[in-house]
């Protein structure tokens, strides 16, 4: 079996990995890479196998890191099945249809005011091509095994947000794991991840590899914020995730508004893509920790702003309030918007809520860069930008040693790391190296690896 590392090595993004056997070729992930414009490219870049001998693709989650390249390889022609949980294949047909029609307008926008250093800019793929790739989805329960020419998969929860799985791989008496992003034991809303079955190897994610999650609580974090915006007269920004992130901020206003510790202000959900997975919490209602008044809470704590100019009418509110919109890294979407009319008043708060690639707007107005290039021009910040510590969906280094530690892995079981920036894997290797038996090592881009 050979394992040939095509993406999420050396970044937390671009997610691919290929599994080669005599008879079977399966890519694990087929995510689009984010961030660094150096890294954007490869997103243009052939990649190195023959789709007509590509078996299949299974999915970890519907994360756009881990499953946005799906329409680009439809659209080279790529007809084979891919296999997700069932709430993945619903995740995946609001996410990459979403990813489809912001890349179409992002193109048509650019090539309209000439911003762009192509005469005509196409997008990498469009939301016709987005919605055709979803005819290849195929569901598969977790912990329900089936084959892959001469390759047995499973699928086990891993928590993180609707649907994620860590994915079992087992051929000529070998097993091989891909962790996929692991969640928390601890999670608000989702379940903590399912311990791992005896490993040869383990593609084990490092994205905290060099991070420990902030133990002040959250919710104290969110009223202090909430209540000093409130008290300032501004607007609160909230650039979130529409998967995962976006509920879970949801979830904890609703919580202190019912406790009476922040103010019962107007809340706008301003992201269509995160309405439209409300209803697939509801739908999946067992894979999550909530009840159904929590979930309830949850779904009606915001009005709702669906369409174009519901959410041109935001600019005419005078009294504080908070705004919720995508994309969680300023990446796009309508929080672009938003920013553009209120980064340059000093009421205003900007609140990211998870972690930020590099390269990314949001990383750069974290690191305190004092302008940011939204739309083809400079926008200065003068906001106040916080970050909501403790709310990632990703397990640090210690809850990852601890999930290890708890599973059946043997002592010399090889792990290679990839999903995380250079100097995280590197911290996470070593932090392995140091408190555990484990074989850790680094992977590296377009690395083989021979099992």
């Amino acid at each position: 079996m050979n394992i040939t590392f095509l993406g999420g090595t050396g970044t937390v993004t671009g997610s691919k990995y290929l599994v080669e056997k005599s008879a079977s070729k399966v890519l694990i992930d087929c995510g689009l890479y984010q961030g660094y414009k150096w890294l954007r490219a490869r997103n243009r870049e052939p990649l190195p196998l023959d789709l007509q001998k590509l078996d299949a693709i299974v999915l970890t989650h519907a994360h756009l890191d881990h499953s946005g390249f799906i329409p680009a390889l439809y659209k080279q022609g790529f007809r084979g099945p891919v296999y997700a949980h069932p709430a993945t294949i619903s995740l995946c047909s609001i996410i990459l249809v979403d990813s489809g029609h912001i890349q179409e307008d992002d193109a048509k926008f650019y090539g309209k005011h000439k911003i762009s250093r192509h005469k005509n800019p196409d997008p990498l793929y469009d939301k016709a091509t987005a919605q055709a790739c979803l005819s290849l989805f195929q569901p598969v329960d977790f912990d329900e095994t089936f084959t892959i020419g001469d390759i047995e998969v499973t699928l086990q929860s891993v928590g993180h947000i609707l649907g994620a799985a860590s994915i079992i791989l087992q051929a000529d008496g070998k097993r091989v794991g891909f962790s996929g992003d692991v969640g928390r034991s601890n999670d608000s809303i989702m379940l903590p991840p399912k311990t791992l079955p005896p490993l040869d190897l383990l593609m084990l994610e490092s994205t905290y590899g060099n991070r420990l999650h902030d133990k002040e609580s959250s919710l104290d974090q969110l009223a202090k914020v909430v209540n000093a915006m409130a008290k300032k007269g501004g607007v609160l920004l909230i650039p979130s995730f529409a998967v995962g992130r976006t509920e879970s901020i949801l979830h904890m206003l609703a919580t202190l508004i019912k406790a009476d510790s922040i103010p019962k202000l107007p809340i706008y959900l301003d992201s269509p893509m995160a309405i439209n997975v409300f209803d697939i919490y509801q739908q999946h209602c067992d894979l999550n920790r909530l009840s159904k008044e929590q979930c309830y809470d949850m779904c009606h704590v915001a009005s709702f702003t669906k369409t174009v100019d519901e959410s041109k009418a935001l600019a005419e509110l005078t009294l504080p309030h908070i705004i919720i919109a995508g994309s969680g890294m300023a990446t796009g979407g309508r929080i672009l918007h938003h920013m553009k009319r209120l980064l340059g008043d000093y009421r205003t708060t900007i609140l990211f809520t998870g972690y930020l690639s590099g390269g990314t707007r949001g990383a750069k107005m974290i690191a305190g860069q004092k302008a940011v290039k939204i739309h083809g021009k400079w926008w200065p910040v003068k906001a106040e930008v916080e970050v909501l510590h403790g709310l990632s969906g990703h397990s640090d280094y210690q809850e990852i040693t601890q999930w290890l530690q708890s599973s059946q892995l043997k002592a010399k079981t090889k792990i290679r790391l990839v999903h995380g920036e250079p100097e995280a894997s590197e911290a996470m290797r070593d932090h392995l190296k140091q408190n555990t038996k484990f074989d850790a090592e680094v992977a590296s881009y377009h690395d083989i690896l021979r099992l």
